[in-house]
């Protein structure tokens, strides 16, 4: 057997030729290590690495106890095939990353996932693993940095008919990453990621774009083309089951063709004076129309205070009247004496007159006008 040449000082490493007994030159063993590989060499001090020595000496040992009957027996055929097969297992554990999901399958069926630190899968090629990245966010073009001439020599693509039947180029960009929930329908479901995230997106595009006339499309509807197209996207990789989340649609460049490109241009600075002179409009009439009201209503106060002023007076007026006639219901005689005394004081209070008593005598005596002469003096000259 194997094992029979391991006696004493046996093994690979036994008694070297011409150091046994029948050596006549030989002297034996020197001492441990004697008969090693190290042992005395021609200076015979038994110098050299007695540990290592001793370690394989005692691996061979206990080997030789597991297997009294060499490798070859059925023990050591079990004891070496039992070894193998935890070898072997022990190549399914595996690593997945912070950013990384872990697919397992068997026999190429999809068993379940596993998340970021140390798992274990059935070894090959039983067993296979996937790990995509679902925290990487990943960029599809559509049209980007092909047709920047705007010849129409450049990718077909970027290339859109609009609602009012006008050609206009679109470059746009699509940002989007893995759903780590449904890791696995991106893995098995799309084979392309890339080509198909391409083509929904451009069919969305050329969707939303046919539904616009050109000129909103170059101006005012770019934030909503772009939220409208990310959820077209979104809901038809999710019918598709690709497992894919839209993060961000962004327009790169919006242009007519070349040959119209100036006309549309200033067709734009048209439009850019008319929002400039309706704001001028805008901002006047912020300015005119409160001055406006607030002359009217200065105006209806005064009115209103007009016309409180008139009726208190008439209302006074007529209290007066009341009061005069209920006077004159008293003492009709005295009351129309009165009246009419007050009505020639008002009347003739500020005139210059003459008074003549008739029963001084039968005829008017002529005066001189004195008032006249002391007016006259008295004014400057």
């Amino acid at each position: 057997m194997p094992w029979s040449n391991q006696g004493d000082g046996g093994g690979p490493w036994g008694k070297k030729p011409g150091s046994g007994p029948s050596d006549p030159k030989g002297s034996g063993p020197k001492g441990p290590g004697g008969n090693g590989p190290w042992g005395g060499g021609p200076s015979g001090n038994g110098q050299g690495p007695q540990g290592l020595d001793q370690l394989f000496q005692q691996g061979q040992d206990q080997l030789k106890n597991l297997m009294p009957d060499g490798p070859m027996s059925g023990r050591g055929a079990s004891l070496i095939g039992a070894l193998a097969v935890v070898g072997w297992m022990a190549t399914g554990l595996y690593i997945v990353h912070p950013d990384e999901i872990g697919l397992n399958l068997v026999f190429g069926r999809y068993e379940g996932s596993t998340q970021p630190g140390l798992n274990y899968n059935w070894p090959a090629p039983v067993g296979s693993v996937i790990k995509p990245r679902v925290t990487a966010v990943n960029t599809t073009d559509v049209g980007v940095g092909v047709n920047d001439n705007r010849t129409g020599r450049g990718d077909a693509s970027s290339l859109m008919l609009t609602g009012d039947e006008n050609i206009v180029y679109v470059d746009f960009a699509v940002q989007w990453q893995i759903n780590p929930a449904k890791a696995a329908d991106y893995a098995f479901n799309i084979r392309n990621p890339q080509g198909s995230i391409r083509a929904v997106a451009e069919a969305a595009m050329r969707e939303v774009i046919g539904r616009r006339n050109i000129q909103l499309v170059l101006t005012t509807d770019r934030s909503a083309i772009e939220a409208e197209v990310k959820l077209l996207i979104q809901d038809v990789l999710n019918n598709y089951k690709a497992g894919v989340e839209v993060r961000l649609v962004q327009l790169q460049k919006v242009d007519p063709p070349g040959q119209v490109l100036e006309a549309f241009r200033d067709v734009q600075a048209a439009r850019q004076d008319q929002d400039r002179l309706r704001n001028e409009a805008e901002t006047y009439a912020s300015r005119v129309v409160p001055e406006a009201r607030g002359e009217a209503a200065r105006i209806v106060q005064e009115a209103e205070a007009y016309r409180e002023r008139v009726v208190a007076e008439a209302n006074g007026q007529a209290s007066r009247f009341t009061q005069v006639y209920d006077e004159y219901k008293k003492a009709p005689d005295v009351t129309r004496q009165r009246i009419y005394l007050e009505t020639l004081e008002k009347v003739m209070g500020n005139i210059d007159k003459v008074i003549i008593d008739r029963d001084t005598g039968q005829g008017v005596v002529p005066y001189m006008a004195l008032p006249e002469l002391k007016r006259n003096q008295g004014a400057p000259k």
